[in-house]
């Protein structure tokens, strides 16, 4: 099997992440003597710095991971929360039937920030300085730029210019749009993370007093203070085409914190695979396998087109019930002990036909009802032009769905899997006094009332956020994923399929064409679908895309190394092993 570059080999550690600096950062910290956890923050501050079109310090996160000293995996759940004045009433008062895609309207709680720091607090061993010395760097001391930075700012620039001059200051230097390559510098985020750290030293030489004392900065303290001014104050330009002020308030940012829940998870062919619950898109990895247990997976060519249809089959099913049951738990039941049992898998495996599905089919659950949100209207002619979508601009056909995703191994087996995003800087305006913008995340409420992931103040937004954490015999030997908004988990479930069934090793799997289907309701602005959609690599044969195409698949060809952002990390025994996508020429694993 072809490979772009090797598997990385070792047995120290590995760090594993979308961007080849935020990599570097991490390894430093376990170079220091930092653990998983210390590295991971650190890889996770970076890339707020150096993908900022991708993620910023004004997003979210979830994060799965596996401490040795607790012996047990544990989710952090850092997907902030809608404010309490987001009600269906106050947006339809405002004529709206979708929140949009950007501005202040569809700002939820920024939740990465707390959940970095708790990651670090109760399970990290080094200092907030320590942990965020590389971001600071990049910050003040500028990083080069990758080509899409400059490509999204630029879809993007006459916005700058004519609404959110806030942005233009920092993401027009010098009234020009950079250029790919060039050295770039946010020294009003460096001061802002300088500032996080003198408040935390303040509190004296204790290293979980000093993290106790930033997030109280964050979250009570001047950073929200500067949102909840910003949102009261300005009025910007949205997706809506008009301009709207936010309903984030600095008592919302007090109410929240970061949460430490139980994962999901699913036993696949002795793998125990560990996901963020149903306020995220992760179930739906799970009930793609209890599905593909009733299929010969292993006798599929992972590059043929019984391979390709099948997991595509299993994924609309899969995806129906996302979007017909998937919502926060705390406000809707969600029936996800009927979801993956294998009497309903069974049942539901039998709806997978030699041609291709059409049509959205969730399945039906007594006492639930399997009402989907779903927007047939055109989106407003220069929509592209207002910052809409996940998360970034689309630039061409093969830049959609884009994030950050990190994972990391250490020498005790202690292991971190994150997907980092939100705030990325076509969200909304730059914060002037912070030097960073708020997440969107709440375009992903419906204000259909009667749809499980309606909005509702107080509701975690049913994220697509979705990071991996795979147990074997009861101990940890995986962490993966992807950015990628809905294909999140499916290009990781494909991964994941030839790596155990077809014996790919990490790099080989990521590098293995890839392919997508878009047939759900889109989780962000407009939320339209393309129902028998099936976009794949041009990598795949000639035989394979006509012979999906005779099955009923709308098939579109995409370049050959545009679907797919994947990094992985593996430890069997003293062997720990990593790789990271080549797609973009962003991604980069590191280990020794």
């Amino acid at each position: 099997m072809f490979t772009t570059r090797p598997e990385i080999l070792g047995t120290f550690g590995a760090v594993t992440s979308t961007h080849w600096l935020a990599s570097a950062a991490g390894m430093a910290i376990l170079e220091k003597g930092g653990n998983a956890f210390d590295a991971a923050v650190a890889t996770g501050f970076a890339l707020q710095v150096v993908e900022p079109h991708l993620n910023g310090p004004g997003g979210e996160v979830p994060i799965l991971l596996y401490d040795q000293k607790q012996q047990k995996p544990s989710v952090i759940c850092g997907q902030g929360v809608a404010p309490a004045g987001a009600t269906i009433a106050h947006y339809e008062g405002l004529g709206l039937d979708l929140v949009p895609g950007s501005g202040l309207l569809s700002a939820v709680v920024p939740g990465s920030f707390d959940a970095w720091m708790r990651l670090l607090h109760d399970h990290g061993s080094l200092y907030p300085r320590d942990v965020l010395a590389h971001a600071i760097g990049y910050a003040e001391g500028g990083f080069p730029l990758v080509p899409n930075i400059p490509e999204t700012i630029g879809r993007v620039e006459q916005l700058f210019r004519d609404e959110w001059t806030s942005s233009a200051a920092v993401y027009l230097p010098k009234g020009a749009l950079p250029e790919a390559g060039t050295i770039f510098q946010n020294k009003a985020l460096a001061q802002t993370y300088q500032r996080l750290l003198a408040e935390a030293e303040a509190a004296g030489s204790d290293r979980e007093a000093q993290i106790t004392a930033m997030r109280r900065a964050w979250y009570q303290g001047f950073v929200a203070e500067a949102i909840d001014g910003f949102c009261r104050h300005q009025e910007v330009m949205d997706t809506s085409g008009r301009r709207h002020g936010g309903v984030l308030t600095g008592d919302d940012m007090a109410q929240w914190q970061a949460t430490v829940e139980t994962p999901v998870s699913y036993d696949y062919f002795g793998h125990q695979v560990c996901k963020s619950g149903p306020w995220s898109q992760g179930p739906v990895l799970l009930q793609q396998l209890a599905l593909l247990k009733h299929f010969d997976v292993a006798a599929m060519d992972p590059l043929g087109e019984d391979f390709v249809h099948c997991v595509t089959e299993c994924a609309k099913l899969a995806f129906a019930d996302r979007e017909a049951y998937y919502s926060d738990p705390n406000f809707v039941e969600v029936p996800l002990d009927t979801l993956l049992s294998d009497d309903y898998a069974a049942a539901r495996a039998k709806l997978v036909e030699d041609c291709a599905s059409l049509t959205l089919r969730p399945g039906q659950i007594p006492g639930f009802d399997a009402r989907i949100g779903l927007n047939t209207a055109e989106a407003p002619e220069g929509a592209d032009q207002l910052g809409g979508g996940e998360p970034t601009v689309q630039i061409d056909d093969t830049s959609r769905g884009d994030t950050c995703h990190l994972d990391v191994i250490d020498r005790h087996g202690n292991m971190v899997s994150a997907t980092p995003s939100g705030g990325w800087l076509q969200s909304s305006p730059v914060i002037p006094e912070l030097g960073f913008c708020l997440t969107n995340r709440a375009q992903m409420f419906w204000l259909d009332p009667e749809v499980a992931s309606c909005l509702a103040p107080g509701k975690r937004p049913r994220t697509t956020l979705s990071a991996n954490l795979v147990l074997k015999d009861g101990a940890p030997v995986m962490v993966f994923g992807t950015p990628g908004g809905d294909y999140q988990d499916q290009w990781s479930l494909t991964f994941f399929l030839r790596h155990i069934h077809h014996s790919m090793n990490l790099q080989e799997a990521i590098d293995a064409p890839m392919f997508e289907t878009d047939h759900m309701p889109s989780s962000f602005w407009p939320r339209q679908a393309e129902l028998g959609s099936l976009s794949v690599e041009e990598r795949f044969s000639d035989r394979v895309i006509s012979g999906l195409a005779t099955r009923g698949h709308w098939v579109q060809k995409t370049d050959g190394w545009s679907l797919g952002r994947l990094s992985a990390a593996r430890r069997d025994g003293r062997l720990i092993r990593c790789a990271a996508n080549p797609r973009f020429m962003q991604g980069y694993a590191i280990g020794r």
